[in-house]
């Protein structure tokens, strides 16, 4: 792939697994950290990645995508491009609860989110749209400015389901279909209009099916 002009990789790399207070939590714009186990993951994601040619970086600012994206920086020469629209979706009035108090408070299945998300269900959080308008120009600019090139995308399990979906043609809604885990990596491959997952939810850290 390296050095061919008609087609762009991307890496869509999720952060490691948080603390351990914020699991089954609606974190979103929380600035949490990595646990333990989080930078381990993260190390052996960068490890998966060593003999990767990547030509540019770019993260999301939040604190658990920079430590995430730490490792394998240290192993690429490109400095990384943070870039605030890869920011996680803000859940608004579900912020910091678990799923249970979601369904206790609103009457609403957590497990449907992105359907809520998609249908501006989920009082003071990003609808659908807007999470789109900020999210794709972001992504626009990152494939004009890698054409035929690879780069890694470090960021949050909403925002790479958002960027599947634009690439993909398909509503938010349906990318609940592709499980996207702590520390893994997808991979979609663009040649002008076609675009293919070469990989989806791969996780280096685990141990072999």
């Amino acid at each position: 792939m390296k050095g061919d002009p008609n087609r762009t990789r991307l890496y869509l790399i999720r952060h490691g697994e948080v603390e351990a207070r914020y699991h089954r939590i609606f974190g979103g714009r929380i600035d949490m950290e990595l646990s333990a186990l989080g930078h381990e993951q993260a190390h052996r994601l960068a490890e998966s990645l060593a003999k990767t040619h990547l030509d540019a970086l770019y993260v999301s600012p939040m604190i658990r995508a920079r430590q995430t994206l730490a490792p394998l920086a240290r192993q690429h020469r490109p400095a990384a491009q943070v870039s605030e629209e890869l920011r996680e979706i803000d859940f608004g009035a579900w912020t910091g609860l678990g799923w249970d108090h979601v369904t206790e408070r609103f009457g609403k299945s957590p497990f449907n989110w992105l359907h809520h998300i998609e249908h501006d269900e989920i009082p003071e959080a990003e609808n659908g749209t807007q999470f789109r308008a900020r999210v794709e120009p972001c992504l626009q600019r990152i494939l004009n400015e890698n054409t035929g090139r690879q780069a890694a995308i470090v960021c949050h399990g909403g925002v790479i389901r958002m960027i599947l979906s634009i690439l993909l043609n398909l509503p938010i809604s349906k990318m609940s279909c592709f499980e996207i885990d702590y520390a893994s990596i997808s991979v979609v491959e663009i040649a002008g209009d076609r675009k293919e997952i070469q990989f989806l939810n791969l996780t280096p850290w685990q141990e072999p099916l």
